[in-house]
């Protein structure tokens, strides 16, 4: 048989208070071991919404660096085009296709109002592109037959048809521009 040791003193004291066999310590830790679950529950279920939101973002992060990438890559094809079309010899080319030519010898205004320099005019140039307003309304009878009507090409287009010389057609290189003078 087995015999319970005799406590002494304050301890026995405490032996008498709580009946041998009862439940009482193990459902005071009931309530315990259930917090500490919970609290362990919680904690990982919060790691695991950060952990999603994290990868979330981390996801987003990537698709706006592709994202960046790629209007980078836009813009520089883009400003490349534009060197392009800026370079001298390009601007050259689409001038000359739009009818312009160099100008003459510039003339300089001095801020006491003297002209420095001697004006030239700028070469003529073969075959007009910019025409009257008049020679866009219709063309004359004798040139319509001329003119191909299939709608295509540059001839179809009224600035490309060139418009006959008569004694009509003002030129604005031979009509000069009036100056105002001071003290009228």
């Amino acid at each position: 048989m087995s015999r319970k040791p005799e406590l002494k003193g304050r301890a026995a004291r405490l032996a008498r208070l709580i009946p041998p066999g009862s439940a009482r310590g193990q459902a005071a830790r009931a309530p315990f071991v259930l917090l500490v679950v919970v609290l362990l529950g919680g904690g990982l279920i919060v790691l695991l919404v950060l952990n999603s939101a994290l990868s979330e973002g981390s996801f987003q992060l990537d698709d706006l660096k592709q994202r960046t990438k790629e209007l980078t890559d836009e813009e520089q094809a883009l400003q490349r085009d534009i060197d392009a079309y800026s370079a001298p010899h390009a601007l050259q080319r689409r001038a000359r296709e739009l009818g312009m030519v160099p100008g003459g010898d510039p003339a300089f205004l001095a801020p006491d109002g003297t002209v420095k320099g001697s004006p030239g005019p700028a070469p003529a140039a073969a075959t007009p592109l910019v025409l009257a307003p008049e020679a866009l309304t219709a063309p004359p009878a004798d040139t319509a037959a001329a003119v191909p009507s299939s709608g295509t090409g540059p001839a179809s287009s009224p600035a490309a048809v060139a418009p006959p010389a008569t004694a009509a057609t003002p030129t604005t290189a031979a009509t000069p521009i009036p100056t105002p003078t001071p003290g009228r």
